[in-house]
């Protein structure tokens, strides 16, 4: 005989009746919880539409192909955005490709390979405290690193290895929560069917971990497409009139390196150059180029988001 036994009818009553009541807050709560999840995001997805519709408003007059098409001028109405939103896409595949490959890479080396003892431990503070450092320490990094020890100059080059340097924080620890995310029975089944380490990860944690990974991607490229203070440390320039070599040539080896090591702008120090000066049209210019900087990052997410969403809806637990 238990205990719900032993009580009087008039006891059960009195606990059901609480159960009742807990469980009426615990709903009750629940909602309020999710309204005012609601409130907030609202509030903020209006703060941003007003912010890029004041933009549109401001630079609609300046948003034409000549502006995309045009270099910078000293003349409000002829200049344009060619150098810069060229450097931004350039500096991006750089971030890209050398953020993305190495995040992944130590993520999955400290969750599935490290020994957990204090050297790992202390790995994993400083990787998650730099995710928290200014962005001019970084370009002071760089600075010394890049442009004076290893002698990349101010390039497109020095650029990207920056900015990844910036959003590595990011990609290393939502690469590892995406990995941890994966139940321990995929683990379990590879170890069981005879699969190595290195199998299971590849064939089996990888595929389910992408569309974390992912996100952790579409993070720090949001970020590193608008960060101007570590770009300007490293000497990007602020008027340029000329495009780096074209990277595809019609001629064997059909690659050319040499944009790596070119001169660059980039469209937040464009903006920056523009709102510096007193003429107000060069200040419309200013909120068209930001337009267009927004619609590159939606741009780029929404495909990462997209890639993201095939990823997942192909994974069945």
């Amino acid at each position: 005989m238990n205990a719900a036994d032993l009580k009087s009818p008039a006891q059960r009553e009195q606990d059901l009746v609480e159960m009742r009541s807990r469980i009426a807050a615990g709903v009750r709560n629940q909602k309020i919880f999710a309204a005012v999840g609601v409130l907030f995001t609202t509030f903020a997805i209006l703060v941003l539409l007003a912010a890029f519709l004041d933009l549109l408003i401001d630079g609609l007059p300046r948003l034409s192909w000549d502006f995309m098409t045009n270099f910078p001028s000293r003349r409000a109405d002829q200049a344009g955005i060619l150098s810069a939103w060229v450097g931004s896409a350039l500096v991006m595949l750089v971030t890209m490709l050398s953020a993305v490959p190495i995040g992944i890479g130590a993520a999955i080396y400290l969750e599935e390979y490290a020994k957990k003892n204090w050297f790992t431990d202390l790995i994993e503070i400083n990787v998650t405290n730099l995710a928290g450092v200014p962005s001019i320490v970084y370009g002071l990094l760089a600075l010394g690193l890049f442009v004076y020890h290893f002698g990349f100059g101010e390039s497109v080059l020095t650029a990207g290895l920056t900015l990844a340097l910036l959003i590595l924080p990011i990609v290393i620890v939502s690469s590892r929560e995406a990995l941890r995310a994966v139940p321990i029975h995929i683990r379990e089944a590879a170890y069981g069917a005879g699969a190595t380490r290195w199998q299971m990860v590849s064939h089996h944690l990888l595929p389910y971990s992408r569309g974390g990974m992912l996100t952790g991607v579409i993070l720090g490229m949001a970020e590193a497409i608008g960060q101007t203070a570590p770009i300007i440390t490293i000497g990007a320039l602020t008027f340029i009139a000329f495009l780096p070599p074209v990277p595809v040539t019609g001629e064997f080896p059909f690659l050319n390196m040499q944009w790596l090591w070119s001169e660059f702008t980039v469209l937040p120090i464009q903006m920056y150059n523009w709102v510096s000066r007193p003429n107000k049209d060069f200040q419309l210019n200013a909120a068209a180029a930001g337009v267009i900087l927004l619609c590159m990052t939606l741009l780029m997410n929404g495909l990462a988001i997209y890639l993201r969403y095939q990823v997942r809806k192909k994974i069945k637990w």
